[in-house]
Formats: C-alpha cells, sequence, structure tokens
C-alpha cells in the first residue's frame, strides 16, 4: 500500500486532509471498542464460560446457539479479525495512505451487513438480545457512519 493521497500524506497541513485524518482517527477507536468486545467473547467462548446479560436478558441463549460458532470456532473470533483489520486500515488511512480508505469502506460495509443479519437471528428466530452482541452491532453502525461521512466529505472537497 504504497499509494499515499496529495499533499504528503493526512497531515500535510490542509483543512480536509485534516479532518480526514480525524475520521479515521475516529474510525480507529470503534474500531479498538469492537476489538475489545470480540475479544472478550472469544476468550469466554473457548474458556467454557456462560456469559449471563446485566442489561439485556439473552446472552446465554445467543452465545450458546448454534449460530455462536462456525467450523468449531466462535463468530467473535471472526469478528475480532475483522475489527482488527479494520483498525489497521483505519490506522492507514490517518496517515494518508488512500487505498487503505477504500478497502476500510469495503470492509465496514461487509461487518454492517452481517451484523444485520446476526440482529436478524437474534430478533426473529432466537427471540433474544445479547448486550455484547448489540454492542458489536452498534460500534459497527457507527463505524458506517464514520467511514460515510469520511467519503462524502472526501467528494466535497
Amino acid at each position: 500500500m504504497s499509494e499515499r493521497t496529495e499533499g504528503g500524506g493526512a497531515f500535510a497541513g490542509s483543512v480536509g486532509s485534516t479532518r480526514a485524518a480525524l475520521l479515521d482517527a475516529c474510525a480507529a477507536l470503534l474500531a479498538l471498542v469492537g476489538l475489545c468486545d470480540a475479544i472478550y467473547l472469544t476468550v469466554e467462548h473457548l474458556n467454557g464460560t456462560t456469559l449471563q446479560c446485566s442489561i439485556t436478558h439473552g446472552c446465554a441463549e445467543v452465545l450458546g446457539s448454534r449460530y455462536a460458532t462456525v467450523g468449531g470456532l466462535p463468530l467473535a473470533a471472526f469478528g475480532a479479525a475483522a475489527y482488527f483489520t479494520a483498525f489497521s486500515l483505519a490506522t492507514l488511512a490517518a496517515f494518508g495512505y488512500a487505498s487503505a480508505r477504500r478497502l476500510l469502506t469495503v470492509l465496514v460495509a461487509l461487518m454492517f451487513l452481517f451484523s444485520l443479519w446476526l440482529l436478524y437471528l437474534q430478533a426473529f428466530v432466537l427471540h433474544a438480545f445479547c448486550q455484547y452482541c448489540l454492542l458489536s452491532a452498534s460500534v459497527t453502525t457507527l463505524l458506517l457512519v464514520v467511514v460515510l461521512v469520511q467519503r462524502f466529505a472526501a467528494r466535497r472537497v
């Protein structure tokens, strides 16, 4: 990824590039929140811990369902990989790598669509909601908003 934005990167001094870097940093921080959530769920799953919700009343049902694993691996592990990749791409984008920003947009859009699928499963198949899963869906939605604001702001400049 050697393609950097014009002007020497995101911190070249223009208002547009500074705004872009701040949005990328915001995306990186959101991805870190999602990564922490996903790592926590992965570790708890691998330890065999049954998580109880303190806000909602469905964590055990959701995290113990057949939808919580893929090929024997906790679904949260895939989420952790996605959030780590999003964090890495957002960090690279903050330093002016335009191709990282484009890849981040695609990744976050896919993450958002998958989150919608998981919300559907919780609401209409499992009839239970997991607060950790809802946090992840919220973080992914906020990531999508930041990425879209970034894309539209870049077109205006």
